[in-house]
């Protein structure tokens, strides 16, 4: 590590910022950049240290560190969707300011250094998010079996959905903590959507794990359903 260099001088701007965290062994493909804080996406790859981090603040005091578990597993499985996306493809976020959009944005911005992709908020792009949890989505599901439609095939090629695989509870959690504004429970007046909320909350007591179950067994038909056409 270079941390005893009193002759090279950074300010707090994003590419000094991640300079020093080259500087001191900290790999910035792990870890996401907000002015104020940075967050450890994976700590083992990252290799942010609390030794590292010491030295870190003793340069940035007036950023955070976040190392929270709970992040790193959000961000563990964002990475099973977003290990396909194309290497310095744009990808769309929208502008408006919501909390999902927020969480977004941070669980991206590494990708910016990981596969040299470019966030933009307006013009042309390769991907453009859609921020449907994992939760909506099983809801979606189960409503339409209730209702007999089946399953409704309807995603984008060039859709996104970093937090497809994430679930509610996760999330709020996140948000809570960082002080973002929380998801609140939609006033559903549809039957079969009620019903599919009564479902899931009696799923989740007798098999927690339901929710991944049921997205693979739809990622599973949509892909059979393909090479038969």
């Amino acid at each position: 590590m270079v941390a005893n260099n009193e002759e090279e001088s950074f300010t707090d701007s994003k590419k000094d910022v991640l300079k020093f965290l080259k500087i001191i062994g900290v790999d910035s493909r792990f870890v996401s950049y907000t002015p104020s804080k940075l967050y450890v996406n994976n700590l083992r790859f990252s290799k942010f240290s609390r030794k590292r981090e010491k030295t870190f603040y003793h340069q940035y005091p007036q950023i955070e560190v976040v190392r929270s578990s709970l992040f790193q597993k959000i961000c563990s499985k964002s990475s099973k969707i977003l290990a396909n996306i194309k290497p310095n493809s744009k990808i769309l976020i929208s502008d408006e300011d919501t909390s999902l959009n927020k969480l977004v944005e941070i669980i991206l911005e590494p990708y910016t250094r990981k596969y040299g992709v470019k966030l933009v908020y307006s013009g042309g792009y390769d991907y453009v998010v859609n921020p449907l949890i994992q939760d909506d989505e099983v809801n979606e599901i189960f409503a339409s079996l209730f209702k007999g439609e089946g399953i409704n095939f309807n995603k984008k090629d060039n859709e996104l959905y970093p937090l497809r695989n994430i679930e509610k509870k996760w999330i709020n959690n996140f948000l809570e903590n960082e002080r973002f504004e929380t998801l609140k429970n939609k006033n559903e007046k549809d039957e079969y959507v009620q019903l599919a909320n009564s479902f899931m909350e009696f799923l989740a007591d007798v098999a927690p794990q339901f929710r991944d179950n049921v997205l693979r067994a739809s990622d599973y038909i949509e892909e059979n359903l393909k090479v038969k056409e």
